[in-house]
C-alpha cells in the first residue's frame, strides 16, 4: 500500500503517466532507504517517498526545471525531489529496480538475451558539466551521448552516459559491463549475450575483437559496404528503444550539471519501459 493514505487522483482519461500504481509501488517502495525520525528536534516531518517518487516522473516525463515544480501537486520542493532523487542513486536504488525488473520481465519469458543491439543518441548539455564535451554533430556545442544495449525485443539492459565527442566504438564493452546480472530462472544469472548487432559506427576491427574474447558473436556493419546488410532486421529494436527513452522529454536535452545526476534519470527511465513491457508483455 501507499504511504499514509495516499489516493491516486484520476482523470478523465484515466490515470496520469507519473503516478505510481500500486503494483510499481510494491516493488519499488521496499527498496527505498528508511529514514528514521529524530526524538529531539525532529523538525519538519519528511514527505512520504510515494508523493517524492511522483515528482521526480513528473519531472521525467515533463522535462520542467527542478524549480518549476508545482507545489499545489503535492509533490514537495524541489529540493526535497531533487535531494531524494541523489540519496535513492546512492543506494543504488534505481539500479536495483532495474535489474528486479528484468529478472520479473526474464521469469515471465518476454526477456530474451539471445542477441542484442547497441546504438547511441546526441543531445544538448545546455548548462555543461561532468560527461559533456564540444559535440562534432551540433557545431561544437556542449553536448552527451546516451548509449543503450537492449535485448532481442528492445527492452533496455543498460544505458550509460559519456561526452558528445565519445566514439562510438569505444561502447560495446563498456556497456556489456553494465548490464545487471539477470535473475528469474533457476541457474546462473545472465549478462552477456550471445550475438551483438551495431551499426557502422562500431566499425574497427580491434574493438570487434574485444567482443569476441568476450564469447560474443558481433554482427557490425563494415563502412564502405553498400546498405541492405540484413543487419537491421535485428537491430531497428534498438532505434525504437532510444527513441522510447527519449520520449521522457527530461532525457531529450541535459540540463543537469552533474553527470551522477543525471545518469539516475536515464536508469529511471529504463525502469519505467520495462515496467510498462511487464504490464503488457508481447
Amino acid at each position: 500500500m501507499r504511504p499514509g493514505g495516499v489516493v491516486a487522483t484520476e482523470t478523465r482519461g484515466g490515470r496520469k503517466p507519473w503516478e505510481v500504481d500500486d503494483g510499481l509501488w510494491e516493488r519499488i517502495g521496499p527498496l527505498l532507504p528508511v529514514i528514521e525520525r529524530r526524538l529531539r528536534y525532529p523538525g519538519r516531518r519528511r514527505l512520504n517517498d510515494w508523493r517524492v517518487l511522483c515528482g521526480i516522473l513528473f519531472v521525467l516525463y515533463t522535462g520542467i526545471p527542478w524549480s518549476y515544480l508545482p507545489r499545489e501537486l503535492g509533490f514537495g520542493s524541489e529540493m526535497t525531489c531533487w535531494k531524494r532523487l541523489r540519496e535513492w542513486n546512492e543506494a543504488g536504488d534505481w539500479r536495483r529496480l532495474h535489474e528486479m525488473l528484468l529478472a520479473e520481465l526474464r521469469a515471465v519469458g518476454v526477456l530474451h538475451l539471445s542477441r542484442a543491439s547497441v546504438d547511441s543518441r546526441h543531445l544538448r548539455a545546455m548548462k555543461g558539466g561532468g560527461a559533456t564535451s564540444p559535440a562534432p554533430v551540433d557545431r561544437g556545442k556542449t553536448g552527451s551521448k546516451h548509449h543503450v544495449i537492449v535485448e532481442a525485443h528492445g527492452i533496455p539492459l543498460a544505458a550509460t552516459l559519456t561526452g558528445g565527442n565519445r566514439n562510438d566504438v569505444t561502447q560495446p564493452i563498456p556497456l556489456m559491463r553494465a548490464v545487471p546480472p539477470i535473475r528469474g530462472k533457476r541457474g546462473q544469472p545472465l549478462r552477456r549475450p550471445k550475438h551483438l548487432y551495431a551499426d557502422r559506427g562500431y566499425d574497427h576491427e580491434s574493438y570487434r575483437d574485444q567482443v569476441r574474447r568476450s564469447q560474443i558473436t558481433p554482427h557490425i556493419a563494415r563502412r564502405g559496404t553498400e546498405h541492405g546488410s540484413g543487419l537491421g532486421v535485428h537491430h531497428w529494436v534498438v532505434e525504437g528503444a532510444s527513441a522510447l527513452l527519449h520520449w521522457f522529454r527530461r532525457l531529450r536535452i541535459r540540463w543537469e550539471i552533474r553527470d551522477d545526476i543525471h545518469q539516475p534519470v536515464i536508469t529511471l527511465g529504463c525502469a519505467v519501459i520495462c515496467w510498462r513491457r511487464l504490464r503488457t508483455p508481447i
